[in-house]
């Protein structure tokens, strides 16, 4: 699909944020959707090839699909804050995607790190549409919050992820986590969801459009 594509450097809460923003090319956009990259200490950006095929998912629904890379990634500036400065970055960047499309509706996904930033970013707010969470880590952080969440939220997970094992992943989504809720295993070699990205894109196309 064709797409338009806008490079960015939005005024976030610890300087500029490097953005990309993406639209479908044939249809005016019927909603937006924020996507969020892995930890930023660990090599995660923007141009994550998970945090790519999320948003081409997306914008294949005729979503207009931003991305940007959290503080202290690439040209954004400010420095890692520990998960809790990177919710105020998404939160900015989420303020300026609406200001930009107003009255479409909202979705948000990340990966990895990235998934529990939407998550609690999108806990928090009101009315989003769908909070997409791939790769999300059992391993790292508390999940707490999820009990009291009722935004739609949907998991997407490799079935051999090394930071979200099966056993685990299950155990905390039938346990810990409110309703609305769906939990979608991909066949995947890895937490990258290697051999699984073509499932995962389609699965991501599949729940927007629904």
């Amino acid at each position: 699909m064709a797409r338009r594509i806008e490079s960015l450097m939005l005024a976030g809460p610890a300087g500029t944020l490097e953005a990309i923003l993406e639209e479908p090319e044939e249809l005016p956009a019927r909603s937006v959707a924020l996507v969020c990259h892995p930890h930023p200490l660990y090599g995660g950006t923007m141009h994550n090839k998970v945090v790519y095929r999320l948003a081409r998912g997306l914008r294949r629904s005729s979503a207009a699909v931003l991305r940007f890379n959290f503080r202290g990634v690439g040209r954004s500036q400010g420095e890692h804050n520990q998960g809790i400065g990177e919710i105020d970055d998404a939160r900015t960047a989420l303020d300026w995607l609406r200001v930009r499309f107003p009255g479409l509706p909202y979705k948000l996904a990340g990966f990895s790190f990235g998934s529990r930033v939407i998550l609690q970013l999108g806990c928090a707010v009101a009315n989003a549409s769908q909070l997409i969470a791939a790769g999300f880590p059992t391993t790292h952080g508390d999940p707490a919050f999820l009990a009291i969440c009722q935004s739609p939220k949907f998991f997407i997970q490799s079935t051999h992820d090394e930071f979200a094992p099966v056993a685990a992943m299950q155990a905390l989504f039938d346990q810990s986590i409110a309703d609305p809720k769906r939990l979608i295993w991909i066949e995947a070699e890895d937490h990258f969801f290697q051999g699984g990205l073509d499932q995962l894109e389609e699965t991501v196309f599949g729940l927007a459009t629904a």
